[in-house]
């Protein structure tokens, strides 16, 4: 683990000022297309031509030219013309970002990002979770995570099978598998082992690009997969999920642009990796390793800088009983077996 440059740090701050005023901004400048006229027998009419998936263009009538609807194409223009210089100016600070050393997402998991948050899946309670959050929450906390605790290629999404309050206004459901389909790189559903069973996962053929979608466990259900209509997809349902859903935040993915996310809390994340690594069994020994690395790296980071962080996550585990602290009991013993120091810590200051 390495502590980002200050001016890296500084540089990431103002990514994310500057993409949520982004994204608080949307308006009718931000729609992909254009106006077109035709003239028919002398008279003008507008129309909106824009691409389909496939190149395909299509073109939808607005009405007769008058001076009402010209004035809202010129409002039009001139928003695009405005968030065409915020986009620039975003695309020089994650270039910026990349040469100070900050964390970046491959190329195409970053694009599958980018077009799922322009569905606004992101608006819908979605919350990226697994390995890719786990870079994000490195640059959040400004530090550059080393090892193969970032390599994956699977992006998680997970989400409640409902929202906690009302969709947003304006903002309809997401077509998951439509979003995925209309990339057109080979997203396939992944067949379930039970056929009766929805698919939860959506897979490119001959790559590991992966996107699958969880969901906490629902009481009175068996496990298997649990619609979520706001996504209209469904979900594999997850032990545990529901503590790390809780209170996330905000983050940014660097590629090319960038994508703000939904992510976990770094301490919800840290204890959450502990919870999951011991309960996986022998067939799954690298993950379980990767879980106690990337466990302890965030640990190490909020133990000298954000203790009380930690301290609020561990109240809500005590709350939630005996078996909790046995989980967490468990996990720190076999944390402290790969990183002493780190576990040393974490039994002092929370299991005492």
């Amino acid at each position: 683990m390495e502590r980002l440059p200050l001016e890296t740090q500084t540089l990431y701050a103002e990514l994310m000022e500057q993409l949520q005023a982004y994204e608080a901004q949307r308006s009718i400048g931000k729609v992909p297309g254009s106006f077109v006229t035709k003239t028919v027998k002398g008279v003008t009419y507008y129309y909106f031509q824009y691409s389909q998936p496939g190149g395909r263009s299509k073109q939808a009538y607005i009405g007769r030219k008058t001076t009402d609807l010209e004035r809202v194409i010129r409002r039009f223009q001139n928003e695009r013309n405005s968030f065409q210089v915020d986009k620039e100016s975003i695309h020089r600070l994650c270039a910026l970002l990349r040469t100070g050393g900050a964390l970046v997402t491959d190329t195409a998991s970053g694009r599958v990002l980018q077009s799922l948050a322009d569905s606004g899946i992101f608006h819908l309670d979605g919350i990226l979770v697994g390995t890719h959050a786990f870079v994000v929450l490195g640059n959040l906390l400004g530090v550059r995570w080393i090892g193969a605790s970032l390599r994956t290629q699977d992006i998680d999404i997970a989400g409640e099978s409902r929202m906690a309050v009302a969709v947003p206004q304006g903002q309809g459901p997401v077509d998951l598998p439509g979003v995925l389909e209309g990339m057109e790189i080979g997203f396939l559903p992944v067949p379930p082992f039970d056929p009766k069973q929805p698919s939860t996962s959506f897979k490119v053929r001959g790559r590991p690009l992966r996107v699958d979608l969880l969901t906490s466990s629902q009481r009175g259900t068996d496990k298997g997969p649990v619609t979520i209509p706001r996504f209209r997809a469904a979900a594999q349902q997850l032990p545990f999920l529901d503590f790390l859903l809780k209170d996330p935040v905000k983050g940014t993915v660097i590629n090319g642009g960038g994508v703000l996310v939904n992510v976990p809390s770094p301490a919800r994340f840290a204890f959450h990796k502990l919870i999951v690594a011991g309960e996986r069994n022998v067939s799954e020994h690298g993950k379980r390793e990767k879980d106690f690395l990337q466990s302890s790296q965030v640990f190490e980071v909020l133990l000298d800088e954000r203790p009380g962080d930690l301290s609020i996550v561990w109240e809500d585990i005590t709350e939630r009983g005996d078996k909790w602290i046995k989980r967490i009991r468990t996990g720190v013993k076999q944390l402290r077996e790969r990183f002493p120091e780190t576990g040393d810590i974490l039994r002092k200051d929370f299991l005492n």
